[in-house]
């Protein structure tokens, strides 16, 4: 573990985004375990980006907050979900990895001076995409809102392991090598068998290939062992049975990257492979069309010099 008290803030939507008519819609999986589903869709006004999902674990203590969204308004409604259920110090935020989806809501906790906790690739990777991730917002949410915009940095970095006493439950987290990024964080709760997954585990959205598809495999074979009784996916509901959780992501993959070494052999081209790879996966996804081949582009250049 590596820890730094930077302050540094680069982006933080303000209130110009669409305001939530109602509260943030959360389900307690678990005994003190709450999850919002985002939907599965792109980012959007129409939709505030609540594309992916959120969390909190309530201890006797302290609370943690799993992933914080697309905006700080919806960090914001995070936070107020939270607050209608305990008034305990939210003392950490935890990021399963560098996506906005899951880390521009963070600034809607720094009132509270958590730790802030992710992988130790974090911050490189997500410096290294800033200037991409504030085209996005422009294009999604206006000139006006992004040019108000911060993202704060993990002041706990995480190389291997590392424990979270929040009284009465212990957070485990686990950096992995790379898979669907290259600074994936998981969070398991030994107290509820309650696993945090991130975009390791996708359902009903395609998942997207940001990493190594061979060695997201292998990140899901490490999963394997950890004695879970539910998973909470990054995307998909809020949680559902484990390992059987993880078994469209692994079908997908495996289809993706055999697909891939196929066409390979046969002396196919990327092109080949954007059009064809993983066909088989079509009907069973959400935004197939428009990310597989992306995702094809990604595996092919992996597998091109094994």
């Amino acid at each position: 573990m590596k820890v730094s008290r930077a302050a540094i803030i680069l982006f933080c939507l303000s209130g110009a985004e669409p305001a939530m008519a109602d509260p943030l819609r959360v389900e307690e999986v678990a005994a003190g375990v709450f999850v919002h589903a985002g939907l599965p869709e792109y980012a959007e006004r129409s939709n505030r980006g609540d594309v992916a999902n959120m969390a909190f674990v309530v201890g006797t203590q302290a609370v943690a907050v799993i992933d914080t969204g697309n905006t700080p308004a919806l960090g914001r409604d995070l936070r107020e979900a939270i607050r209608q259920r305990t008034d305990l110090p939210i003392r950490v935020v935890i990021n399963t990895h560098m996506h906005p989806d899951h880390v521009f809501g963070n600034g809607a906790f720094l009132d509270d001076r958590p730790d802030f906790v992710a992988h130790a690739n974090f911050q490189g990777a997500l410096m290294a995409r800033a200037d991409t991730y504030q085209r996005r917002l422009e294009e999604e949410f206006g000139e006006e809102a992004a040019a108000r915009a911060v993202l704060v940095p993990p002041t706990v970095t995480v190389e291997a392991t590392h424990r979270i006493d929040l009284g009465g439950r212990t957070l485990e987290l686990t950096a992995h090598p790379t898979g669907h990024t290259n600074n994936d964080l998981t969070v398991f709760d030994g107290a509820t068998g309650t696993l945090f997954a991130g975009d390791l585990v996708f359902q009903e959205r395609l998942p997207t290939v940001d990493g190594s598809g061979l060695g997201w495999l292998g990140v899901l074979d490490a999963l394997d062992r950890v004695p879970a009784r539910r998973v909470v996916p990054g995307h998909g509901p809020a949680s559902s049975p484990w390992p059987e959780g993880a078994e469209d992501t692994r079908r997908y993959l495996t289809a993706l990257v055999g697909d891939i070494r196929a066409i390979q052999k046969d002396g196919g081209t990327i092109d080949r492979a954007s059009a064809e790879a993983a066909a088989s996966e079509r009907g069973r996804w959400r935004l197939f069309d428009e990310d597989n081949p992306r995702n094809a582009v990604t595996v092919f250049a992996e597998l091109e010099w094994e």
